[in-house]
């Protein structure tokens, strides 16, 4: 019995333009596009934090500028204020082997935050945000492990950073009724 050869269709033959284009039009098709830059409801921030020179505040500085948001020096200068009133990483024992060494940890970073203008209106109300990354810990590689924590560490940070400034893109102030 003789079987039947069906031509194949071989896509290197394709230009690689004519693949470029059919991959755009998929990514397309399926909603994808570059975030961009998030638009701020104000123009002029300024950040009151516990800290003001720690690398959260330093990084969420440059994103804020980077979306053409003006830093005041002063708070009355300012449209929104944002207050940091604490930033606080931590670090939880998770399990401990059977030698009672530990072998994983949890690593939490926690922000408490709000936002308000000149009248004392709430544009973000007072809220807590906190991040977790679990991580497994060998007591025989500590540079490696000491290393793997602060890149965790550096990587939550800027998490929190998109976190909060998809908070303020979307914040409004809270009107409230009269009596």
């Amino acid at each position: 019995m003789r079987l039947m050869k069906l031509p194949v269709i071989q896509f290197r033959h394709l230009p690689k333009s004519l693949m470029m284009l059919a991959l755009a039009t998929l990514l397309a098709a399926c909603g994808f596009h570059l975030r961009g830059e998030a638009r701020m409801p104000f123009k002029t921030l300024f950040i009151e934090a516990v800290n003001p020179s720690s690398p959260m505040v330093m990084e969420l500085r440059r994103n804020l500028e980077a979306n053409s948001v003006r830093l005041t020096e002063k708070a009355e200068q300012a449209e929104v204020v944002l207050n940091i009133s604490s930033e606080l990483p931590e670090k939880q024992i998770l399990t401990l082997g059977g030698s009672g060494r530990v072998s994983e940890f949890q690593l939490r970073y926690r922000i408490s935050l709000r936002a308000y203008d000149k009248e004392q209106r709430e544009w973000l109300p007072a809220a807590e945000l906190l991040l977790s990354r679990d991580f497994t810990y060998d007591d025989t590689q500590i540079l490696a492990k000491e290393s793997e924590e602060a890149t965790l560490y550096q990587s939550m940070r800027s998490d929190m950073v998109q976190q909060i400034m998809r908070r303020l893109s979307h914040a409004k102030p809270v009107i409230l009724p009269e009596k």
